[in-house]
């Protein structure tokens, strides 16, 4: 993995200073503080990046690896220094937002997606309804398209369809309804969709009409290669399928991108160009694979995936200095996902986080290149241990080396901020690697796990999350579950309004502060 520096120029150029004009807000003295009883000035254009599982933790170990990277572990003149690497993190509002649902204190996606949406909470894996099923929630982005003529646009790294992008347009009893979120989808008159493929096409028994084709005969555009949504052009309304469709019909994650292939940034920044129009638009972007990632243990993946909405946050910066009196950009999280730590047990107070750029693949592409062909032809371990060297840097235990000495190479194998190089298993790992093996290619996938194989593998390859967890642990990350978890997220804001949100406060805030903002009922 190859660490990429956010341009410091874009993020200086973020915090300047904005001009308002007043306009009347909408007096809601219980969902906002007090400087939003003020008059306050409409944005017309609204960026929302939502990092899905990104709280604290993704920020910060992204962060820390882009500065690691940068030199000797992230020191000069032998202090710890750390830059804001990210973009975003030099926005002129920081504040956080707690996450929990009408559930459980470790929600899901659908539900935390939905309060910042609707201003609602409701159960885990409920999509703008209440509770009883029986009412539905208005979302901001209709409400900015009915009342204020406002364009529309929805793009993420994962389905189209999935529970993130739905909490914009659609209102389901359960995330699951694939094919009627498709359908709202369609029925939404957005103007701009962008991301993953839709999940069941053709409904869950596969004999409905795909969901493309009612899309064109509702009158959008629907392309899937990179030469077709190149060609867009401003006033467009389309829904654009990502051409190198990977791990569930998702996009690829940013560490498994082949050059030219679009990623993330690519899909805002022509956005902008379809969706820019003097009235105003809002577009809702979301970095999705960043909770996948996490869900598998898979830290280098979080890291680059992080960074890749980052990027796709700068061109949302690029615009907003184009247009510093009139444009919001926020950059959240729906919730946390993994329970990602910054330490292990094993490393102490260290950290090696440059360890994690010996990784070239993820968890998921290593999974389909390679574990499914190791599974097929029964693949003996001693290749199985040359891939992994290959793609992941782990290296066996010379024959009678110590444990104490194999902890010492690795470390001066890589020190931070150099050329990355083997990391030397200790037998320890190694052990855990094998077993991790055997599991793999006897486990059929309809065996039902013990609470000691669910606690090392979950519910993924035994040897895939046992590969990352041991370059994790060497890097000083760690993780603490499979599942999401009940941390706070972050919440950044710059341009107009950005004041408001400011704090500490509820997921659902951040609804009622941009319906104030923008005036909408």
């Amino acid at each position: 993995m190859k660490a990429k520096k956010i341009l410091a120029i874009l993020c200086a150029a973020a915090m300047m200073g904005t001009m308002q004009i007043p306009v009347l807000a909408e007096e809601n003295t219980a969902a906002t503080p007090a400087a939003a009883q003020e008059e306050v000035t409409a944005p017309k254009y609204i960026f929302l990046f939502i990092g899905d599982g990104m709280s604290y933790p993704q920020i910060q170990s992204a962060n820390y690896y882009l500065s690691a990277s940068e030199g000797e572990n992230g020191k000069t003149d032998g202090i710890l220094n750390s830059q804001n690497n990210l973009c975003f993190m030099d926005f002129e509002i920081a504040g956080s937002a707690q996450t929990f649902d009408s559930t459980s204190f470790c929600p899901d996606s659908a539900s935390t997606a939905t309060s910042i949406a609707t201003g609602y909470k409701t159960y885990s894996g409920t999509i703008n309804m209440d509770e009883t099923m029986t009412i539905s929630y208005e979302t901001i982005a209709e409400k900015l398209k009915e009342q204020l003529g406002y364009k529309i646009g929805v793009l993420t790294s994962v389905n189209l369809n999935h529970a993130t992008p739905a909490a914009f347009y659609a209102h389901q009893a359960s995330r699951n309804s694939y094919y009627e979120i498709g359908e709202e989808l369609i029925a939404s008159d957005f103007d701009y969709f962008a991301g993953g493929g839709l999940l069941n096409e053709t409904g869950s028994d596969g004999d409905q009409e795909s969901l493309y084709t009612l899309a064109e005969e509702a009158g959008y555009t629907v392309v899937n290669t990179k030469a077709e949504a190149e060609a867009l052009t401003n006033g467009a309304k389309a829904i654009v399928i990502d051409e190198t469709l990977a791990d569930s019909d998702a996009m690829s994650y940013a560490m498994d991108l082949e050059e030219g292939e679009w990623g993330l940034a690519d899909y805002v920044e022509k956005g902008i160009e379809v969706l820019d129009n003097e009235t105003g638009f809002f577009m809702m972007v979301e970095g999705g694979k960043i909770d996948w990632a996490c869900h598998a243990n898979d830290a280098a993946a979080s890291i680059t995936d992080t960074i890749a909405l980052a990027e796709a946050v700068e061109k949302a910066i690029e615009f907003y200095n184009e247009h510093p009196d009139e444009t919001l950009i926020l950059v959240t999280g729906d919730h946390e996902t993994g329970g990602l730590s910054i330490g292990f047990a094993g490393t102490n107070y260290d950290t090696f986080l440059t360890n994690l750029s010996n990784q070239k693949i993820s968890y998921a592409k290593y999974d389909s290149d390679y574990v499914a062909k190791y599974k097929e032809e029964g693949t003996d371990f001693e290749t199985v241990m040359a891939d992994i060297t290959e793609l992941f840097g782990l290296e066996a235990p010379a024959e009678g080396q110590t444990d104490e000495a194999a902890e010492l190479d690795s470390k001066d194998a890589h020190p931070e901020g150099e050329d990355e190089g083997t990391l030397v298993m200790t037998s320890y790992e190694y052990e855990k690697l094998q077993a991790a093996y055997e599991a793999t290619m006897t486990r059929t996938g309809e065996e039902e796990l013990s609470q000691e194989e669910y606690i090392l593998y979950g519910s993924y390859e035994p040897l895939t999350v046992t590969i990352t967890h041991i370059l994790n642990n060497k890097s000083g990350i760690s993780f603490t579950s499979y599942s999401h978890t009940g941390l706070p997220v972050a919440v950044f804001a710059q341009g107009n309004g950005a004041e408001l949100f400011d704090g500490y406060y509820d997921n659902t805030e951040i609804y009622h502060k941009m319906a104030e903002l923008a005036g909408v009922e």
